[in-house]
Formats: C-alpha cells, sequence, structure tokens
C-alpha cells in the first residue's frame, strides 16, 4: 500500500494522507474549499467553495500522476443541500466529459471542517 502526500496539496485538517493506493485503486482524502496558501480561510457561496475543492482535487490527481479521467466514484457533502445542490452540480459537471461522468453520492450533512459549504471525496483508478 503506498501513502500519499503530495508536495504543494491542501494543508491536511486531520491526521490523513492525501490517497491511499493499493492494486492501481486510490482513495482521496475529501477536500475542503481552502487553499494551500490561506489554509482555514474559505471564500463565500457554494461556487467559489466548489471551485476551490475541485482545484484541490485536481492538485491530489496530478500530485500522483491522474487526472480527471481516472475518476471513478466521488462523494459529495453539502452542508446547504436545497439551497447549494444546483449551482454545485454546475460547476462540478464542468471538471468532466458529459459520456465519462464518474459514479456519485451526493448528500446532505450537519457540519463539515471550517464550517464548509462542501466536501468531496473521490475513488480513482489508475
Amino acid at each position: 500500500m503506498q501513502y500519499h502526500m503530495v508536495t504543494g496539496g491542501p494543508k491536511p485538517v486531520a491526521p490523513f494522507s492525501h490517497a491511499v493506493e493499493q492494486d492501481g485503486l486510490i482513495c482521496i482524502t475529501g477536500q475542503m474549499p481552502d487553499t494551500a496558501d490561506a489554509p482555514g480561510i474559505l471564500p463565500e457561496g457554494i461556487e467559489a467553495q466548489t471551485r476551490n475543492v475541485m482545484a484541490n482535487l485536481e492538485t491530489v490527481l496530478a500530485g500522483i500522476g491522474l487526472g480527471w479521467t481516472n475518476v471513478m466514484m466521488a462523494r459529495v457533502y453539502l452542508t446547504e443541500f436545497q439551497r447549494d445542490y444546483a449551482a454545485m452540480n454546475a460547476l462540478y459537471a464542468s471538471y468532466f466529459p458529459a459520456d465519462r461522468r464518474p459514479a456519485r453520492t451526493c448528500v446532505g450533512v450537519t457540519g463539515l471542517a471550517y464550517d464548509a459549504l462542501i466536501e468531496i471525496d473521490l475513488i480513482a483508478r489508475r
């Protein structure tokens, strides 16, 4: 098993690796909407937070030699599900070709680290 911490990646908010790999299957830790340059500081609104989360995921993917086409599964967590679902989906969809979207679960939760509106984790395949 390989444990990956990506140089320049987002700062962990807890004790975890950015990604863990076994036999070409990679679990990527849920990413928050802060940046490596400003840990714990979040932009306002679901659009800006979704962009930051996707940028953080892209950094981790690239840091282990992967891209969006390697993503098999995504799990999206929203603290304001009814309000933010449509706006989040519009941005999320722009990262994947319409004919190559990963399987996905999206759930409403009562809270996330840093009082974030969104967190996304991924399962990818090398």
